[in-house]
């Protein structure tokens, strides 16, 4: 996964997209810095500073809190949660156990990254999952009870046999489904902003964008987080994520990607990418080697887009821009 570190697994575990035709080149700048903060960090990802001599990059996230960030480079992909999807990354912005602008993944991406590939500078994942209902007999407490939309029509309520007994909870349905992305692609969007306002607010003052379309959107689609199996349960997994592409465009995002493997898309959404997952570039992970990495370029995608960034494993992960 991006930003590598320990999983932590649970049924409201969640793991994020770019839109078709890439060219995230065109974002906004996400950042004006009035001073120049403390950038710590030794690893070289996308070289040690300056301008990079291969296009990589580096994506870091709640296993990086409190560490080292990596220095110089070309780009660098955040992870806005902290393995779950309704759950926030701690360092994504200043909070109580990080307080400053310098512990901010957020801040580190929209001004460390040198930016001379065709990636911008600062890019955002989202972890996503479709945990259905209930998870060991345990109802989901952010499982929606309505909602929904034109294409999968409403969510309604239905009744389940729980550990304590018969509950009340959302269907297990597409609608539910779609309505649970929506509400995590929205919520994401709101951390992104909260996180750059308290950047923001910091002295002296540091300007970074809270815009949702200053930044590209990756959905991280991994089998390790809870998916629906089966064919009406996979029907569910693509509603879900459509719901999040949804959500995230409601707030004002434009562009977005899939973080996944053919394998694992496959067995999380039977394979294909119907709607608005159709035609998303790829980040592909698996490669050990920036070799490995430039070689897998060369992988057809699952989205029937663009293999566009590939990962290399490291110390802190490594990713190389394919185009």
């Amino acid at each position: 996964m991006p930003g590598r570190g320990a999983r932590r697994s649970n049924g409201t575990r969640a793991v994020i997209a770019l839109a078709c035709g890439l060219v995230v080149g065109t974002a906004a700048p996400a950042v004006a810095a009035t001073h120049s903060g403390t950038r710590s960090g030794s690893h070289s990802g996308g070289g040690s500073g300056g301008r990079s001599a291969t296009p990589t990059g580096n994506d870091i996230s709640y296993p990086q809190c409190g560490g080292s960030f990596p220095s110089g480079p070309a780009f660098g992909i955040v992870g806005v949660n902290d393995g779950l999807a309704n759950n926030l990354n701690p360092c994504l912005g200043p909070s109580v156990t990080y307080p400053s602008y310098a512990h901010s993944e957020l801040y580190w991406a929209a001004s460390v990254p040198t930016g001379v590939t065709a990636q911008p500078k600062a890019s955002l994942y989202v972890n996503t999952a479709d945990p259905g209902n209930l998870y060991n007999g345990t109802p989901i407490a952010d499982w929606p009870t309505s909602g929904g939309n034109a294409t999968y029509g409403t969510c309604t309520t239905t009744t389940v046999t729980t550990k304590t007994g018969t509950a009340s909870v959302g269907q297990n349905s597409t609608a539910c489904a779609w309505q649970y992305g929506d509400n995590k692609g929205a919520q994401d969007a709101t951390w992104l902003s909260s996180a750059a306002g308290a950047i923001d607010l910091q002295s002296p003052p540091t300007h970074v964008s809270g815009a949702v379309s200053n930044y590209p959107w990756w959905l991280d689609v991994e089998t390790a987080n809870s998916w629906q199996t089966g064919t009406t349960g996979q029907a569910m997994n693509i509603a879900d994520l459509q719901g999040m592409i949804a959500g995230l465009v409601g707030a004002g995002a434009t562009t977005f990607g899939v973080y996944s493997t053919s394998s694992q898309w496959t067995s999380i959404t039977g394979g294909g990418a119907p709607g608005s997952l159709a035609g998303l570039p790829d980040w592909v992970p698996g490669a050990k080697t920036l070799s490995g990495a430039q070689s897998n370029c060369k992988l057809p995608s699952f989205t029937a887009g663009k293999v566009t960034i590939t990962q290399f494993s490291g110390r802190i992960d490594s990713d190389y821009a394919c185009s």
